[in-house]
């Protein structure tokens, strides 16, 4: 018998109220198998401090978004495949 039917068979034999558990277990081992994911969630904290152009930049997109409730997705499709 391989792993995965070794695997497969624990899994039918959880408990229904495990099963998220299990899901979210198995995500996070899948997810850290993938070399590209993982140096980004392993990769160090930016603390380079923001030049007064940067938080000039957050501090107008802020400013955007509190007055501007977004966009709905159809609309935002429409307009990228207009490009």
């Amino acid at each position: 018998m391989t792993t995965k039917d070794l695997l497969r068979r624990l899994v039918d034999a959880l408990p229904a109220e495990e099963l998220p558990a299990a899901r979210r277990f198995l995500e996070y081992l899948r997810d850290r198998g993938d070399p590209v994911l993982r140096a980004f969630l392993d990769a160090p904290k930016d603390d380079e401090p923001l030049s007064p152009e940067d938080e000039a930049a957050v501090a107008e997109a802020e400013e955007e978004l509190r007055q501007n409730a977004g966009a709905p997705w159809v609309q935002v499709r429409r307009s990228l495949l207009q490009e």
